[in-house]
This record gives structure tokens, C-alpha cells and sequence, in this order.
């Protein structure tokens, strides 16, 4: 499995130096395995790369279930203090991304159904009408023209609100496959879906879209719902604060 682009801030691309004498660290080149070791031997850096790495799909994801921003970055920090806790309980058997994903997911659907005990998500897929033909979302743009650059920005926001309007079941779809880029079978993997479910929720997402964006949508996908800098970075930092004395390096 790929995941998204990682957010930069001033801890990227850092290394742990190591106890006195050992070989420094650099998280950013292990993969999930060796990082969750790392996690599990007590190293904070371990634990920052988890979040650098993860902190994109995990917005995207919850953003699919929920509306608010900060409710959803309060779900984020949760979701990351649930998985530190339970690391040794991880077991390889899922990407480290699906893994955490899915305890944000159901830290997310907990909280909607604390709100309204009646919705039903699956129910969703038989509520929507037919309406006319599919939108293809081609993803290869040109990038070298300015002008092709400030429309793509201003439908991105277009875009956003479009989205934001889906149904959740079909909006957490969409985001996983259209903007993540994750495939039919990691999106129903992690949302726990038949293969089946995650087709015909994507295709009646596309058909609502068609109503609001028509041809205009295909050069904004990529950059939609961001989660990097400094708002990758505040979160991050805001989970290992509340984490702290529980490392055995803070490095």
C-alpha cells in the first residue's frame, strides 16, 4: 500500500542519534514494521514518523464521516493516544495505515451514533436516485501553466464543498478512492465494506457530483482536503505532548 504525501515540518527527515555510542536512526527509512518496533522500544521519533506518515489518509478518511474540523482533528488525537496504547497489540495483518485508520473510524461513527442513534449508513445506498451518466476523473494535469493552476485552486474549493455535501457512506468512499487513491480493495478493507458496496457507493458519488461540478472537477483532485504542514505538524506535536513521560527517549 502507497501512502500520501507526508507532512513537512521542522521535525521531518530528522534522526534519532541513539544512546551514547549507537548508530542514529532515521525513521523516515524504516518501514511499518521496523517503525512500530521502534514505537514499542519507547522512541518518540518512532512515534512522530507514525503520525508524519499516517496524519493524510487519517484526515481524509475521518473527513469522509465527519463535518467539523476541529471535531475531527479532536478524533485524529484520540485515534493516535488509542493506537499508542495499543501497539503491542498490532500484528502486521493490516498496513499500519489501515490499522490506525480504522480506530479513527470508529472513534468518528461512535460519536455519530452518540448524536443520531437512528442513522443508518447502510441504508444510504438505496436512498439516492439514478441520475445520467458517470464523471471520469482523469488525475494527469499540466502543472506549468499558472493560469491552469489558479483555476485547478479554485476548483479544489469548489470541489471541497461538493464533497462535503455527499452522504457520509458514499463521501468516505469517494475520499479513499478518488482523492486517496486507494484501490477497491483497500477501501473496503478499511471501511469494512463489500468490494461490491465500494463500487456502487463510488459510482452514485460521481453521479451526485455530476450535478454540481459537471467537467470542471478533473485537475483538482490530488491537492483536496490537505492535511500537511503546519497543521499535520500541530497535531502531531499536541499527540506526543499529551504522551509525554510515557517514552523511554524523546528522541
Amino acid at each position: 500500500m502507497t501512502y500520501s504525501r507526508h507532512c513537512r515540518h521542522e521535525h521531518e527527515g530528522t534522526r534519532d542519534d541513539g544512546d551514547a555510542g549507537g548508530a542514529a536512526i532515521d525513521f523516515a527509512a524504516l518501514d511499518d514494521s521496523e517503525l512500530v518496533a521502534q514505537v514499542r522500544a519507547g522512541r518518540a521519533g518512532a512515534f512522530r514518523q507514525v503520525m508524519q506518515r499516517c496524519n493524510q489518509r487519517m484526515y481524509r478518511v475521518v473527513r469522509g464521516a465527519l463535518d467539523d474540523e476541529h471535531e475531527i482533528e479532536d478524533v485524529m488525537q484520540e485515534a493516535y493516544v488509542k493506537a499508542f496504547e495499543k501497539i503491542d497489540g498490532f500484528r502486521l495483518e493490516a498496513s499500519l495505515a489501515t490499522w490506525l485508520c480504522r480506530i479513527a473510524l470508529n472513534e468518528a461513527f461512535e460519536r455519530l451514533r452518540r448524536r443520531r442513534p437512528t442513522v443508518d449508513f447502510d441504508t444510504l445506498d438505496e436512498s439516492v436516485p439514478e441520475m445520467g451518466n458517470v464523471i471520469a476523473f482523469p488525475r494527469h494535469v499540466d502543472e506549468s501553466d499558472p493560469a491552469a493552476a489558479a483555476a485547478r485552486e479554485e476548483m479544489r474549493h469548489i470541489l471541497e464543498r461538493a464533497v462535503a455535501q455527499l452522504p457520509p457512506a458514499f463521501r468516505s468512499v469517494f475520499l479513499l478512492r478518488e482523492v486517496e487513491g486507494c484501490s477497491t480493495e483497500e477501501t473496503a478493507e478499511l471501511l469494512d465494506l463489500r468490494i461490491e458496496t465500494v463500487k456502487t457507493r463510488l459510482h452514485r458519488a460521481r453521479r451526485l457530483l455530476q450535478e454540481h461540478l459537471r467537467e470542471r472537477a478533473e485537475a483538482a483532485l490530488d491537492s483536496t482536503f490537505p492535511f500537511l504542514g503546519w497543521r499535520c505538524g500541530r497535531l502531531t506535536e499536541t499527540v506526543l505532548l499529551r504522551l509525554a513521560g510515557r517514552f523511554a527517549s524523546d528522541r
